[in-house]
């Protein structure tokens, strides 16, 4: 039967995304780059949408899915006039992008090159580099960008002519160069030191029985060395496991899907017990010493070789949750990440993370407990166990399967939501006690030892995860604390000029900015204003804003005209040397004459709102951003500004959105910048800053609203 046409141009574009993803991690380990991105003109020759890409953050793929042919950024400018572009570092960048070394605040080299054939352009191609010096590009890097463009260029012509041509999804796919090249071995190898650190054995056998994956404790009680293991059947190395019993318990957890056990002496006398679980595929094999519990547990189940409840989580799951909590930023994330996909299969309906201060016990992330409970119980004096009581055992995992059995070891303690079982595991690093994790059921219940060993593992996975979170978390409220310490806690009252301001944070989980805004108070009827962006979202850009303020202001009230005070504040921050780049805005406003002085480092331009007139972008020399030649000069516009008249002054999270060119954002900023007369400044502030709040922003937003008044006489 013919194939419908529709789903053989499906196929054949499937297959040439799929070509154009193979010459691009070519290209990128061809060239020994880093990072490399794939973007494809859409048919009006105008838009460019990225294709796929490879070393780049998914977020900041999303912040450049979309690049309009006239945008100022190198790849469309290589576009735009066809020719390459090599940018050795970022002061490179900063001198002939300044918009882009502003979102882009990275140590890197990058080339781009126009994607054609003849006169015909198709996309758009970067590559990246660790920055190393190099002024030029290398005539290796030159070559491999060279061939891979008229590759890409004769694959994108031929499905175009072929009339099925590549057009990009709607979200940027952002390759694995693991998956694809072989290469990346990090994640399995943190999954396998996180279970090397168990007791336990464990072992993965794929769907041919051979070993993928063992542990160190695993290796050490079968008796042999890991490399020996690995790609092989374990009876090859191991003649005491060669029996067609044991091969029968491997086959039946395969088949039905059900766990199963054996156990069996190992050449020198010793008995180990092995326990098989499925996984997909294959499965994970939990190896420990068969001690006389374990003999016990076999003859009620009916002697070596019975079947017994599957325990929840494997190796195999656990390899795979070691790998999503690698990835965990924040101890929110931690709760998340085991909350979706432990809490469903192990029988819990809470959890919380606690950690303790001046002897308060503090709730630091939690699911499933109700936000009274959760009141209730933090900043409540710590609950210290009775040491003595069953089942404690200090700095390993508790299970208690009744309230009272808890209310036992804690007389203390405060029952949250009615839950009916406890699972405690103590989050130790280093040696030092960090928090405790809670996993909680809402009844009563039994726990396996297969259940608390899967515990016991999960808490060593937890531990690890949270200590990455912990600091983090407290590196990011120090820097939060150092930020909101720089910006101005209120501004001054003047006479003859009604002002409001916003600062917005970017959207949750990313690292705060260096946006900033001020206003200072130079007279009785003069006053300063400034509003800017430290390149970065760290500390280093939160400290650099204050020192940036400082300047500003000292030279500001010492009598300095707007581009006297660039000037001086640029060459402070070349000669700390502090590898950031500022924009900035400063605006004078004298009040009586109603005039007002501006001038510009790379900054955004203004927009001036008029009575009973359409809103204007006002056009302000811009000189370069602070902080990359010291000898920079900054010229001062003048202009008049009308009794009644509002002045913006704001930072690109107000504006920029993905694929959109930044001149037409900022018009249509003005378009709809409507000041009515008697409006509140501060109604006027929210209504500008609403569009953005759907918006998933990569960038911190400040927004300084100015509107002239009466004076007093």
């Amino acid at each position: 039967m013919a194939q419908p046409r529709d789903s053989e141009e499906s196929e054949g574009a499937a297959n040439a995304s799929s070509r154009l993803d193979d010459l691009l991690i070519e290209a990128v380990f061809g060239a020994r780059a880093h990072l490399g991105v794939v973007y494809v003109l859409n048919g009006s020759g105008q838009l460019m949408k990225m294709e796929s890409a490879i070393g780049i953050p998914v977020s900041l793929a999303r912040t450049w899915a979309r690049v309009r042919v006239n945008d100022s950024i190198p790849v469309a400018v290589s576009v735009r006039e066809q020719r390459l572009i090599w940018l050795s570092d970022r002061v490179a960048m900063a001198r002939e992008f300044p918009v882009a070394a502003l979102s882009l605040p990275y140590h890197f080299a990058l080339a781009t090159a126009p994607i054609s054939t003849g006169d015909a352009v198709w996309g758009g191609f970067v590559m990246g580099w660790p920055t190393g010096g190099e002024s030029e590009l290398s005539q290796r890097r030159l070559d491999v960008i060279t061939d891979i463009c008229a590759r890409m260029g004769g694959l994108l012509r031929t499905a175009s002519e072929e009339g099925r041509p590549i057009v990009p999804r709607s979200e940027p796919r952002v390759l694995n160069p693991a998956r694809t090249h072989g290469t990346g071995e990090h994640t399995g190898l943190t999954a396998l030191a996180c279970l090397n650190s168990l007791p336990e054995g464990y072992c993965h056998l794929d769907a041919h029985a051979r070993v993928t994956l063992v542990t160190a404790s695993a290796a050490e009680l079968l008796g042999a060395k890991p490399s020996d293991l690995v790609g092989r059947r374990l009876s090859k190395n191991l003649p005491w496991l060669d029996n067609p019993l044991y091969e029968e318990s491997y086959r039946a957890a395969v088949i039905s899907h059900q766990a199963s056990r054996f156990t069996t002496r190992h050449q020198d006398g010793r008995r180990l017990s092995f326990e098989c679980y499925p996984s997909l595929p294959g499965v994970t094999i939990r190896i420990t010493p068969a001690g006389p519990s374990q003999k016990a547990a076999e003859a009620a189940e009916g002697a070596e070789g019975g079947e017994r409840r599957p325990q929840v989580i494997g190796l195999h799951d656990l390899v795979h949750l070691a790998s999503y909590l690698a990835r965990a930023a924040t101890a929110q994330d931690v709760v998340n990440l085991i909350a979706d996909h432990v809490m469903p299969v192990c029988g819990a309906q809470a959890m919380v993370i606690l950690t303790w201060d001046n002897d308060r016990m503090r709730v630091v992330a939690s699911r499933g407990y109700t936000e009274q409970g959760l009141r209730e119980f933090d900043g409540r004096p710590v609950v210290h166990p009775v040491r003595w009581a069953r089942g404690y055992d200090e700095g390993r995992p508790a299970f208690y399967s009744t309230w009272e059995e808890f209310h036992q070891t804690y007389p203390n303690a405060v029952r949250v939501d009615d839950m009916g079982a406890w699972v405690l595991l103590p989050l130790v690093a280093q040696g030092q006690s960090i928090g405790t994790c809670v996993l909680a059921s809402d009844h009563p219940r039994q726990f396996s030892d297969g259940e608390r060993s899967m515990f016991s593992a999960l808490g060593g996975l937890i531990t690890q995860a949270f200590e990455r979170a912990w600091l983090y978390d407290n590196k990011h409220r120090l820097a939060e604390s150092l930020q909101a310490e720089q910006l101005p806690r209120e501004l001054p009252e003047l006479p003859g000029l009604e002002v409001a301001a916003r600062y917005v944070p970017a959207t949750p989980g990313m690292d705060i900015g260096g946006d900033f805004y001020d206003l200072i108070r130079l007279s009785d009827s003069t006053a300063g204003a400034v509003i800017g962006d430290v390149q970065g979202h760290d500390m280093t850009a939160a400290a650099l804003m204050g020192q940036v303020r400082t300047a500003i202001r000292a030279h500001a009230t010492a009598g300095a005209d707007p581009g006297e005070v660039l000037a001086h504040t640029n060459r402070l921050l070349t000669e700390l040397a502090t590898d950031r780049f500022t924009s900035c805005l400063y605006v004078s406003f004298d009040l009586l004459r109603r005039t007002v002085s501006l001038s510009s480092a790379g900054h955004l331009p203004p927009v001036l709102g008029l009575p009973n007139a359409p809103a204007e972008v006002i056009d302000v020399t811009s000189g370069l951003l602070l902080g990359i030649d010291s000898d920079a000069e900054y010229v001062t516009t003048d202009l008049n500004v009308p009794l009644g008249a509002v002045m913006a002054l704001y930072t690109d999270g107000l504006v920029e959105r993905p694929g959109v060119d930044l001149g037409e954002a900022i018009t249509a900023l003005a378009g709809r910048f409507a000041p009515v007369p008697g409006e509140s400044l501060s109604d006027l502030a929210e209504s500008l800053i609403r569009p953005t709040a759907d918006r998933h922003r990569s960038d911190d937003l400040a927004l300084l609203l100015l509107r002239t008044g009466p004076t007093l006489p």
